[in-house]
């Protein structure tokens, strides 16, 4: 028996002595007591991520809504559409019945409405390496990221993206969380989250978590996946600075 599961079997058998149920969240909440990762330290981590942040190429620069490829104002909506009729829509609300809040005579407001509402798939995958869990994150690089790239789930992606509305390359590893029945991999949460209401109009994304089956190999397809144990993912949260994607907090909140 591992280090690691000598000390799980150990934990459990306290809880259960002392009173407290045991169920299938209990191992998560042991995972964040202690580091048992033996696939590199917290500071590895860190240094992975300021390395592909210093190196990232990606850039911004300001145009006017007009000048946007792709995106035009429909003249009959009244919205900002892309040419695919995919990803998102910006448009223009008046609020009313505003009481509770700080402007309680309502305003006006652009929302982004994704199409269909239902955003997309927040996947993490986790896996047992030598026995101890292990959680497959990526340095996304998204335009309007702080920092650039943030650490985040396996898969972030609109069901846009996903459907390749962007005629772009599939999605890195969705096919674990598209058709799970037919890959070594348990769902252990899949559940509709919501997202920021006060700019995006009735958003949900899926969030999901599956285990890969241990012992079977899953390839690291680039330098911007790296295998981290849920503590440090939490220490990471605590202890730096807007590094953690909010998607990935998400889905660790429903462990």
């Amino acid at each position: 028996m591992s280090a690691y599961s000598n000390r799980l079997k150990q934990y459990l058998e306290g809880l259960s002595q002392l009173g407290f149920s045991v169920d299938e969240y209990s191992e998560f909440k042991f995972e964040g007591l202690e580091d048992f990762s033996n696939q590199g330290s917290l500071q590895d981590i860190v240094d992975w991520y300021w390395v592909l942040v210093n190196a990232s190429t990606m850039k911004m620069q300001r145009i006017p809504l007009s000048e946007c490829r792709e995106w035009s104002l429909n003249e009959k909506t009244g919205c900002m559409e892309h040419s695919s009729g995919e990803f998102f829509r910006v448009e223009g609300y008046r609020i009313t019945g505003t009481g509770s809040r700080e402007v309680t005579a309502g305003w006006d407001q652009p929302f982004l409405t994704q199409q269909g509402f239902d955003g997309g798939i927040l996947g993490l995958v986790r896996q047992r390496i030598d026995g101890v869990p292990h959680y497959l994150v990526e340095a996304k690089e998204e335009p309007g990221n702080y920092n650039v790239a943030q650490i985040s789930p396996t898969v972030q992606a609109t069901f846009s993206n996903l459907n390749r509305a962007h005629k772009g390359k599939q999605t890195n590893y969705s096919h674990l969380f598209l058709e799970p029945e037919d890959h070594p991999v348990t769902v252990l949460l899949d559940q509709w989250t919501s997202e920021d209401g006060g700019r995006l109009y009735n958003k949900r994304n899926r969030s999901m978590l599956v285990e890969y089956k241990e012992g079977e190999t899953l390839e690291l397809v680039s330098e911007r996946f790296k295998w981290v144990s849920l503590y440090q993912l939490k220490k990471l949260i605590r202890e730096h600075d807007a590094i953690v994607a909010p998607h990935i907090r998400g889905i660790l909140s429903g462990l």
